[in-house]
């Protein structure tokens, strides 16, 4: 029988002595000492180190990397068994995260400090070097906050150099600014007003962007020979298109090559009867198409012909080591989003393909691809079950790591992709998820995921995520890192040619007093 409420004094006798609480421990990660490079332990060290080495691939699992952040000689372990009896117990201290998680400022690593612990002010990092080399994906339910834990992500990928971007952002929320979440109006900075140099926006709608005081934006647009059957393949569903219309649509452009879409707009009933005759196509089939395809007509960034190849243009811009912000303004549809991503990212791909296998002949340093970083929201619509096998991005999910080409896929609904896409996604940034579906999803692949379904369900609805995968030793918690007026001065780029003469002089002052000078 508990002691009443009033009972106070008989309540402290038996806390902590007569009455116990039970919590549930999951053991997550376990390593070596760190011993010391002199004395009797040196060879002791080095020969458990390189036991721990053999333990730890032997055992490598999707969850985590269990490999440390920083340059510590300690070897991370999975957990394979429990600590024996009268094992005592320890607060994680501040050292202890540095060693695993590493540091921003770490000059010998790409690290990126993405938030802290849930009841610690320590940085958690990720490995950007590992992160980029793999596909990744950030979920979680609308209103979590995935756009701002992308552009943080985005920014951290920029600031280390660890790759270029190219980013189809589809809300125009990446490129200038963004409306900040809250009860009160309010923007954020966008990568190009961080990062000045070394961002450029292309924009399909040129009215919207200017209205929205972008400046230095790039025209971008596409014409009917640039897209193929593929590309209209991954539409079907917004065009309504039958099997029986891609067919003709392939006897279509094996007719009349990449003209074929102009072809078709312009032919008559007359001809297109005669060209069923002679080509063994059904009319029907081809009427439905011409009247459907009228609809790209009317996107904003569809032209009949192009004189200046604007795809081209991006590419040079990435090989010069700029990153790339596609902007859709009013063009935010999912027939126009769709379609515009597939027609870049296909010929993205192509040249990727053709550069990777000119550094795998040559085996010259100055033809390896700089790593590429493919960002696309509402990423279930390019790679469901049904389309995933079919569409570029599904090809990049599944084979383009090996061209230096990985996905960054945002979406709400992770259980809408495709189960092999989602098995190759190294690094899963989580938000808040309710739907059970879309929890298993998260761990699909993933041995010894389960035992942390019930964290998501728990996270917060702002501010929170798991991260587990290919680029942190151990799945952790976090309370993302703001991205605020101090993330801009931590992680931006200085604008001098925007700074007045007395601003640059004072700046000049204490770099040369830092100096000593």
């Amino acid at each position: 029988n508990p002691p009443q409420p009033t009972e106070l004094f008989l309540q402290e006798i038996l806390a902590g002595g007569g009455t116990y609480g039970t919590i549930d421990l999951a053991p997550m990660l376990m390593f070596t000492p760190d011993f010391s490079e002199d004395g009797g332990e040196k060879g002791k060290g080095k020969r458990e180190k390189g036991e721990g080495r053999r333990v730890g691939s032997a055992h490598r699992s999707d969850i985590a990397s269990y490999e440390a952040n920083s340059n510590s000689q300690m070897q991370l372990l999975p957990v394979k068994t429990i600590p024996g009896h009268f094992s005592q117990a320890y607060d994680a201290s501040e050292r202890d995260f540095r060693s695993v998680f590493g540091w921003e400022d770490d000059p010998h690593r790409r690290n990126f400090a993405i938030g802290q612990p849930i009841d610690m002010d320590v940085p958690i990092c990720i490995d950007l070097n590992r992160f980029v080399e793999r596909s990744n994906g950030i979920f979680g339910k609308s209103g979590t906050g995935k756009s701002f834990l992308t552009r943080l992500l985005l920014s951290g990928i920029i600031k280390q150099r660890a790759a270029v971007n190219l980013i189809f952002d589809m809300h125009s929320e990446y490129g200038w600014e963004a409306v900040s979440e809250g009860a009160s109006f309010s923007t954020v900075k966008g990568l190009r007003q961080l990062f000045p140099g070394q961002v450029q926006i292309f924009t399909l709608d040129p009215d919207a962007t200017k209205r929205r005081g972008v400046r230095d934006a790039q025209e971008l647009y596409i014409s009917f020979d640039q897209i193929d059957v593929e590309d209209l393949a991954l539409i079907g569903r917004e065009l309504n298109l039958s099997e029986a219309s891609l067919e003709n649509a392939i006897i279509l452009r094996n007719e009349f090559g990449k003209a074929w879409i102009n072809r078709l707009l312009t032919m008559n009933n007359e001809e297109i009867q005669e060209f069923c005759e002679v080509k063994m196509g059904s009319k029907s089939s081809i009427m439905a198409l011409q009247r459907k395809l009228t609809r790209l007509a009317e996107l904003k960034y569809i032209r009949h012909t192009c004189p200046h190849n604007y795809v081209n243009q991006i590419l040079d811009t990435l090989d010069a080591g700029k990153h790339v912000v596609v902007e859709f303004g009013s063009q935010s549809n999912m027939l126009s989003y769709m379609l515009a991503t597939n027609v870049i990212a296909r010929r993205i791909h192509a040249s990727y393909v053709r550069k990777a296998d000119r550094f795998l002949q040559t085996k010259n340093p100055g033809d390896r691809p700089t790593q590429l970083v493919i960002t696309i929201e509402e990423a279930h619509r390019f790679l469901d079950p049904a389309t995933a096998k079919q569409t570029i991005f599904g090809t990049i999910a599944r084979e383009m790591r090996k061209y230096f080409v990985t996905l960054l896929v945002v979406d709400q609904r992770p259980s809408g992709i495709d189960n092999e896409v989602m098995s190759q996604i190294g690094t899963r940034i989580t938000a808040l998820l309710n739907d059970e579906k879309d929890i298993d999803a998260i761990f699909t692949g993933v041995s010894g995921g389960q035992n942390l379904r019930s964290v998501l369900a728990k996270l917060d609805s702002k501010q929170q995520a798991l991260l587990l995968g290919h680029a942190v030793p151990m799945p952790v918690v976090v309370r993302t890192r703001p991205y605020d007026a101090d993330f801009y001065a931590e992680i931006g780029a200085t604008a001098w040619d925007e700074m007045t003469n007395a601003q640059v002089f004072k700046a000049a002052e204490a770099a040369r007093a830092d100096l000593g000078f």
